[in-house]
């Protein structure tokens, strides 16, 4: 069955790759370099997890609404900033040195999708463990430091991609409406196509009004706020090219 709005496909999708990276080498991070009694240990491990979990879940919400979708992807955002913070943190108590972005090293651990590419048409299409293998030279190493900062930008890579998704939502939430402002639009185009059918009987007229202004089908919608919250009204389809409403 077609569904208004696509959702799931966020196992092909570079964050939730990039988020799974993360997690799994704050896992293996925390199991070498940090006490296990610590409760930095559980607080490490919680946000990578919850960054990965939330991305996806946020994909499976977007087929239903669209500011659901939009509060778990903002929820993984939060939880990398969390752990990003507490690799700085650790660094930082073990008197160990934080790659500069512009460094040598910074940017070969950011380049490695660039490489791959030139030699692979598509990262997305290696497995879990492959993914791992291009980064296994710092995620493997015996060096705190130099996991530490290979995961920071990863972070920073993952964060990146969040930030541009989050804004794609939020012009697509401006520019088409949410959830149900689309099942109201589709359920209207679905009757003008049914009235146009040769042989149909018309609908009653005065069932749906046409906008006085620019004629187009209204739909029923409900006041959210103001005096009137709550009282349903007449609303032009053609929003927000045209704000013209009728009272019920």
């Amino acid at each position: 069955m077609k569904t208004l709005r696509p959702s799931g496909g966020y196992r092909n999708t570079a964050s939730f790759q990039t988020a799974t990276l993360i997690y799994d080498a704050t896992y293996q991070f925390c199991e070498k370099f940090v006490d296990l009694r610590s409760r930095t240990l559980d607080q490490m491990i919680q946000a990578a997890r919850s960054s990965r979990q939330h991305i996806a879940e946020g994909s499976r919400a977007a087929a239903t609404s669209s500011q659901t979708e939009l509060r778990l992807v903002n929820v993984a955002r939060s939880s990398l900033e969390e752990l990003l913070l507490d690799y700085e943190d650790y660094l930082r108590h073990h008197g160990l040195a934080q790659w500069f972005l512009s460094s040598a090293e910074a940017r070969a651990v950011r380049e490695v999708p660039r490489r791959f590419k030139r030699d692979r048409t598509d990262q997305s299409d290696l497995t879990d463990r492959e993914r791992w293998g291009l980064y296994a030279h710092w995620l493997e190493h015996e060096r705190a430091e130099v996991r530490a900062n290979a995961v920071i930008c990863l972070i920073h890579q993952a964060n990146y991609l969040l930030d541009r998704q989050i804004a794609a939502l939020e012009a697509a939430f401006v520019d088409e409406g949410g959830y149900s402002e689309q099942l109201a639009t589709a359920r209207l185009a679905e009757r003008e196509r049914q009235r146009a059918e040769p042989g149909r009987q018309p609908t009653p007229a005065g069932e749906i009004p046409s906008c006085p202004k620019c004629g187009k089908p209204m739909v029923l919608r409900t006041a959210k706020a103001g005096k009137k919250a709550g009282k349903q009204f007449w609303g032009c389809t053609g929003y927000p090219k045209c704000k013209e409403v009728v009272p019920v």
